[in-house]
């Protein structure tokens, strides 16, 4: 397994009817890489100084989102079928139910960034699902 420092930028974007909401995160971490799975490590700390520490495996058909810490959760995306799991943070729990459309991944090679993109919608608490976008960019450094 090849294992290497990465600095990772990763956009949420949120759609909710006409509302639009970007959430952008900088951070580095570790990426683990198999022939056939990525894994991506890393942490983030959120505005109340609470750490949230991050796991992601990436497969072709699916991806795998564990998060401890501040937020709990441990989602799994598979393309064209619906998911569910719990999320945890400060204010309760959620039931999460997930349709994902879209999972593209381009590992990083020597210089070029590499890139995860997820297109799904998610629906909290049986409420109208909103359409969420993620991309996750990953740079080795050297």
């Amino acid at each position: 397994m090849n294992k290497s420092s990465v600095s990772i930028k990763m956009t949420m974007e949120i759609r909710d009817h006409s509302d639009k909401d970007v959430n952008v995160v900088e951070t580095t971490g570790q990426l683990m890489e198999k022939e056939d799975k990525a894994v991506l490590r890393f942490s983030e700390t959120n505005e109340n100084k609470d750490q949230t520490d991050s796991l992601i495996t990436i497969q072709s058909d699916k991806v795998s989102i564990k998060r401890s810490g501040a937020v709990s959760m441990l989602q799994q995306l598979q393309r064209k079928q619906t998911t569910e799991n719990v999320y945890r943070h400060q204010f309760g729990t959620m039931h999460m139910e997930t349709w994902t459309d879209q999972i593209i991944y381009q590992p990083p090679v020597e210089k070029k960034k590499g890139k995860l993109f997820i297109s799904y919608q998610t629906s909290l608490n049986g409420q109208d699902p909103r359409r969420h976008r993620l991309t996750i960019e990953v740079k080795k450094e050297d």
